[in-house]
């Protein structure tokens, strides 16, 4: 697997962390104001400060300290989340394509006749899966909230690879390996907090609920 160098994607696009830092703080300020003038509706996607405001709202209560306290470590996060959801949506696919060799790799199984993937269509289908999970994880990375997690990709989704015959497993450790891959370039790109992509990749496996190959 090739590295990946300091602040660049693998295509060459250079990030510049204070403007990400900026648009990101601009954005959230409106945002802020946005949430508690009760513009955005209910329906639309959630994120933490979303979330937060609205719990406080139904309580009927001012954000007390620990609200602020949380405000707080999400803000600081921020750039971090922005950053790393950039590096996904310049990388994708050779994410998904890179994790789906390994996975073949620590399990042929799936690639031999009478394996789930053994087929070209089963093969790009597999990659069109984790392309789908890395995508929606890079929403949950950003909104810092896996409510997303849950609307669109998990209700039902074990039910329906187990109708299909899709192994879960393997589903399982392709995430992980996505998420592997994704520490790897964040800290190779200079984010020491990549803690903040364990979050959606790990609930995401941990909600698929098998873990073994």
């Amino acid at each position: 697997m090739s590295k990946f160098k300091g602040n660049y994607s693998l295509s060459g696009e250079l990030w510049d962390y204070k403007l990400i830092k900026h648009k990101f703080r601009l954005n959230y300020i409106s945002r802020l104001k946005k949430l508690l003038l009760g513009e955005i509706k209910q329906n639309k996607m959630r994120d933490a400060v979303t979330n937060l405001i609205k719990n406080y709202d139904i309580a009927g209560r001012y954000l007390d300290r620990n609200a602020i306290d949380n405000l707080k470590e999400y803000f600081e996060s921020g750039t971090a989340r922005v950053a790393v959801a950039t590096m996904i949506s310049g990388n994708a696919a050779t994410l998904a394509r890179k994790a789906g060799i390994k996975l073949f790799e620590e399990v042929p199984e799936l690639i031999r006749p009478g394996g789930y993937a053994y087929t070209t269509r089963r093969y790009s289908a597999c990659l069109r899966d984790m392309d789908y999970y890395l995508r929606y994880a890079s929403y949950a990375l950003v909104a810092g909230d896996t409510n997303v997690l849950d609307e669109r990709v998990l209700q039902g989704l074990r039910e329906t690879y187990n109708s299909l015959g899709v192994p879960i497993g393997p589903t399982v450790r392709g995430i992980q390996i996505m998420k592997e891959m994704l520490k790897e370039m964040a800290a190779e790109a200079g984010i020491t907090d990549t803690a903040i992509i364990d979050e959606p990749f790990d609930y995401m496996t941990r909600e698929l609920g098998e873990v073994s190959v």
